[in-house]
């Protein structure tokens, strides 16, 4: 017989494990929850050298189920931004654009983190709340009136009333569902690394918007900075196979020297970049939460932002049912998590996809169009803290644990 779990989780990341946890401190012992990797299985656990800006909303949600003071002292607050726009070669880089970092007095819109910490405190919290952790791939599916039953990549099975695809852009579950999704590659691929330098950035991050692409300079603890480096792919896989000495010249000519020296000091990877919408965030059964629902580009940071934004939202919806005693993995549980999350996602990837377009090109007449509307929202309090407002996460229907309420 298979083994039973009220909701089934496929992926072990960020958004797998924030849901996992949710539901288990909602509905405590008498709910199931199991979350299948593989990656359970590697030696050191999962291995990420990327860095993510965690924003207000959903540092409250880290927060609020336990997993945040595990992190809170190697976080870095972003304390203002600033965004230039120039040509590589040019000697000055003028500010068109600041932003000070405060969703509300005293706290920061968002926090630098970096990926390997956090998921081994989703890891450690999943355990203590309970959450089985299987070190297995979720091979396959079917679903038979109230139950799907998933095939293990270990041969064995699983009955749920709700599966939950977190498994990724290239989700499985996803393309045995059937659900089709629309997008495009931009051709651009996104160089990550971590630099250190001698002097202190005061949790200052900066966006220097290029022809190839925006360079996102994204503070970290102890002197360090989190690059995200956007060129055309065939320039990123060459930059990174450059020399060492070769691939610092290239990094300082962007990085420049206001913090005095600087050494890479992380591994150098690049990443394709893309937009890719699933045409449903739902199916029977099933639920599609994260990367698996959407992908974005990375100019806004908002990618990790949107999928716990799904995660606070899906968590609610079902907890709300289930203690009512209604089925957790219900059409009508699922079409209000669809409603919820499928216009914020629209919305945010049309902003990505249009900034992109317009910032990442050699125009100078866009250049000259572009930094007049930078200098005018510059100029405008109430649109600046509009804008600081929805990076964080705080427009809109808010869900409870966004708002660091407890479900």
């Amino acid at each position: 017989m298979p083994q039973r779990s009220d909701v089934l989780i496929a992926g072990g990341g960020f958004a797998g494990l924030a849901l996992a946890i949710a539901l288990r401190q909602g509905l405590g012992d008498g709910f199931a929850v199991t979350v299948a990797d593989p990656g359970f299985a590697r030696a050191g656990g999962f291995r990420d050298n990327r860095a993510s800006a965690i924003a207000a909303a959903a540092r409250r949600m880290f927060e609020t189920i336990g997993v945040w003071q595990a992190v809170a002292a190697d976080a870095q607050p972003i304390l203002d931004m600033v965004i230039t726009d120039s040509k590589l070669g040019d000697a000055v880089r003028p500010v068109f654009l600041t932003f000070a970092g405060e969703a509300l007095p005293g706290e920061p819109f968002a926090d630098m983190v970096e990926n390997g910490p956090l998921v081994a405190a989703l890891v450690d919290k999943a355990k203590a709340e309970g959450v089985t952790l299987l070190p297995v791939a979720i091979a396959g599916y079917a679903t038979a009136g109230a139950t799907v039953t998933a095939r293990l990549g270990n041969g064995g099975e699983i009955a749920t009333r709700l599966l939950v695809a977190a498994d990724g852009a290239r989700s499985r579950l996803r393309e045995i569902a059937g659900i089709a999704s629309y997008g495009w590659s931009y051709g651009q691929s996104a160089i990550v690394t971590t630099v250190a330098h001698e002097r202190d950035h005061h949790g200052r991050a900066e966006e220097h918007f290029l022809p190839a692409g925006p360079f996102a300079m994204l503070p970290l603890t102890r002197n360090r900075t989190s690059i995200v480096w956007t060129e055309t792919t065939h320039d990123a896989e060459r930059i990174v196979a450059l020399p060492d000495a070769e691939f610092h010249a290239e990094l300082e000519q962007r990085f420049g020297l206001k913090l005095g020296d600087i050494r890479v000091a992380g591994l150098r990877r690049t990443y394709p970049l893309g937009f890719a919408v699933a045409r449903s965030f739902i199916a029977d059964r099933l639920a599609l939460v994260g990367d698996a629902a959407h992908m974005i580009h990375p100019i806004a940071g908002q990618g990790l932002n949107m999928g716990l934004r799904d995660v606070a939202a899906l968590a609610e919806a079902i907890v709300d049912a289930a203690r009512l005693g209604l089925d957790p993995g219900g059409a009508d549980v699922l079409d209000r998590y669809q409603r919820w999350r499928r216009f914020d996602t629209a919305a945010m990837g049309i902003a990505t996809d249009g900034l992109n377009r317009l910032f990442s090109n050699h125009s100078d007449v866009l250049r000259l169009a572009r930094d007049i509307g930078l200098g005018i929202v510059d100029r405008l309090p109430v649109l600046k803290h509009f804008f600081i407002r929805e990076a964080a996460g705080l427009t809109g229907e808010v869900p409870k644990l966004l708002k660091g309420e407890a479900l």
